[in-house]
């Protein structure tokens, strides 16, 4: 019979999340010869090494990646079980979130406020990145949920639609197209576009939206939605942006959003969940903080094809 303990499941899941034993170890309170016993002992009664050594990093093995899902869950039921004896109703623990630029940047604190109000013990991480990368850290287990822009076609993620959302074709004041009283898909030919970087959700969009409209010019990539503002600000060129990312520029005037009618610019915000994680408590609470559990809304749960 296997002798796995508690503890090895611990230090298996902290080094995943961390990437070296060094930080594993101070997350758990252990001295780095400990993690590495605990580690090296589970592999032994597994039969099987968890993690591939990298220049000092440790990244999980295609057998660690697979049982993963698994000691997470172990770990957090029995949390859940000592915190229905001690604490029936106080959550605590980590949950880790990643957060899609237009998220993460502007509607922060409608992600998080809802929860954070409710659960306040519970210690948030919060990862600010292109869809492409948060869909890679929810294969891997390093997020727990995650909370896009664009969908996301992967067999082992379920979507669950959060609100809607939209894109405004932006324009500098000075810009001749802000001045245009009907603008026309032909008063964009030759237009200098600005976009984000490939990976993101909302450079998808817009390839999209300028699919139909007459060749322009990409002048610039920026990795960031406030980057490309300051640039289309400074008279460089046009974006499609963010309707929350420009609000207050374009109170100001330094900003005017272009009517674009033929353009769909229509967007639904999504949280994203792996189907095989475990989804204890922590999950469940911040799920049930943002999308109200009633028929209609569970009928719209959809699961990404």
């Amino acid at each position: 019979m296997l002798g796995i303990s508690v503890r090895q499941l611990e230090v298996f899941v902290a080094v995943a999340s961390a990437g070296t034993v060094s930080a594993a170890a101070q997350r758990l309170f252990l001295t780095q010869p400990a993690v590495s016993m605990a580690l090296a002992e589970l592999e032994r009664q597994l039969s099987a090494q968890l993690f591939d050594r990298d220049r000092g990093r440790l990244h999980l093995s295609p057998r660690g990646r697979e049982l993963l899902p698994a000691a997470q869950e172990v770990i957090e039921r029995i949390q859940e079980m000592q915190h229905q004896a001690d604490h029936p109703i106080v959550l605590t623990g980590e949950l880790r979130v990643g957060a899609s630029n237009t998220v993460g940047n502007y509607l922060v604190g409608d992600l998080l406020g809802p929860f954070v109000s409710r659960h306040p013990e519970v210690s948030l991480q919060v990862s600010v990145d292109n869809t492409e990368a948060i869909t890679a850290g929810l294969l891997d287990h390093s997020l727990d949920v995650g909370c896009v822009e664009g969908p996301v076609n992967h067999h082992q993620l379920e979507a669950l639609p959060w609100r809607d959302d939209a894109l405004v074709v932006c324009a500098a004041a000075t810009d001749p197209l802000a001045h245009q009283p009907a603008l026309k898909t032909r008063h964009f030919k030759d237009a200098k576009w600005i976009l984000r970087e490939h990976g993101s959700a909302m450079r998808a969009q817009a390839e999209l939206a300028l699919s139909s409209l007459p060749p322009g010019k990409i002048l610039l990539e920026l990795g960031q939605v406030e980057a490309i503002k300051q640039a289309v600000i400074a008279g460089l060129g046009i974006a499609c942006l963010p309707q929350a990312a420009v609000s207050e520029s374009v109170s100001t005037g330094r900003l005017v959003i272009l009517h674009t009618p033929f353009l769909n610019l229509h967007r639904r915000l999504s949280l994203v969940l792996h189907k095989s994680r475990y989804r204890g408590v922590l999950i469940e609470a911040f799920v049930a903080s943002l999308i109200p559990a009633d028929p209609d809304t569970a009928n719209a749960r959809s699961s990404i094809p």
